[in-house]
């Protein structure tokens, strides 16, 4: 398959109240979504979330990132192997987003050639169990979220945001538990909020309230400080943000980590089959990761975790429901937990185009 039109888009989808991450508030999400249109006739799509802060671009960069760099690369490519476009596109330093959002759309491309969607191809299952990411509230508050999200769709597993302070977070941990029983599974993400030196101490008390999994506790690096904190935790210590690359999620299972995130909105599906064959290789279980994906990037992202055997907890790409907009179609429903991928070869069959028109 040789490209033949490349079309990109970038848009806003409002949220239903605004959202405290660890470095911003915003009341609506970014994205960009690419469209490759090949010789043969398919198309494929993907999108991302651009955010400076966490995948190092705006909309407005990573689109003359493309435009500029990569198209013209991607017109010379036979795209019939995404894995080998992305080798291609990876002699290119740095640009991890606009490489990743390419190689989601060779990977859409490529499932719209196979007449099957990506999650067939990979052998995974169509049933896909979920998670529920409480961001930053006052502890009442983020129960109340809680419970209003485990009762409308089932949520088995929730991932609660710390980094409000040691008390603040166990009293959320507190309260949610209050709220939700003990048949929900908790765990914390610190997004590095704590000095490294606090760390083991901060994974105590998360252990003592009943947080079963601990995710970037401080800021880390694949060190042998990072393997202390993993040695001295009684619960494991989960590997994100310090994870930026294939070769650092093979420095961090050098030091002996034991759960990783992986996430295909920041780092590409070719680079996430590759981090989870080394994962399964030296005994690391992963967990697919949220990056603020849309109903869209959802479904692209689950096509990857449904391929997952046995993750160490269930995939977090939930975010859509904080939305009040969206540009597919049909917004995926979540019962019991669950949410079942469709049978659409590609996604790009599944975007409503007029909405991405009016998200401009």
């Amino acid at each position: 398959m040789r490209l033949t039109e490349l079309k990109l888009y970038s848009y806003q989808l409002r949220y239903a109240r605004p959202v405290r991450w660890s470095d911003i508030v915003e009341e609506a999400a970014p994205f960009v979504l690419l469209r490759l249109t090949a010789d043969t006739g398919e198309t494929g799509i993907a999108e991302i979330t651009p955010k400076p802060t966490w995948c190092g671009v705006n909309a407005k960069t990573l689109i003359a990132a493309i435009e500029d760099i990569f198209a013209p690369m991607l017109m010379k490519l036979d795209l019939d192997d995404p894995a080998r476009v992305r080798t291609a596109l990876d002699i290119v330093p740095e640009n991890h987003a606009a490489k990743t959002l390419i190689d989601n759309a060779c990977w859409d491309l490529y499932a719209a050639r196979e007449r099957r969607p990506l999650w067939q191809i990979w052998r995974g299952q169509q049933r896909v169990e979920l998670s529920w990411a409480v961001t930053r509230q006052a502890p009442a508050a983020m129960a109340a979220e809680a419970v209003q999200m485990v009762e409308r769709y089932g949520f088995r597993t929730l991932k609660v945001k710390g980094g409000q302070g040691v008390e603040i977070d166990v009293a959320g941990i507190r309260e949610i538990r209050t709220a939700v029983g003990e048949r929900v599974r908790l765990y914390v993400d610190a997004n590095g909020a704590y000095p490294a030196d606090q760390a083991a101490k901060y994974a105590r008390a998360m252990a003592d309230a009943g947080v079963s999994i601990l995710e970037d506790p401080c800021a880390m690096a694949p060190d042998a400080r990072f393997r202390a904190l993993r040695e001295a935790s009684t619960i494991p210590i989960l590997v994100d943000f310090g994870c930026t690359s294939l070769r650092d999620a093979g420095l961090f299972l050098e030091q002996g980590a034991r759960a990783l995130s992986i996430k295909p909105g920041r780092f590409g599906l070719s680079h996430s089959r590759a981090m989870l064959a080394l994962a399964q290789q030296n005994g690391c279980r992963p967990v697919v990761g949220l990056m603020g994906e849309s109903a869209l990037g959802t479904l692209s992202g689950l096509q990857f975790a449904a391929s997952l055997a046995s993750p160490i907890l269930p995939a977090e790409l939930t975010w859509y429901l904080a939305m009040t907009e969206q540009v597919i179609k049909a917004v995926p429903a979540i019962a019991d937990g669950m949410l079942e991928l469709p049978d659409a070869p590609s996604l790009a069959s599944l975007v409503d185009w007029d909405a991405v028109a009016k998200a401009h």
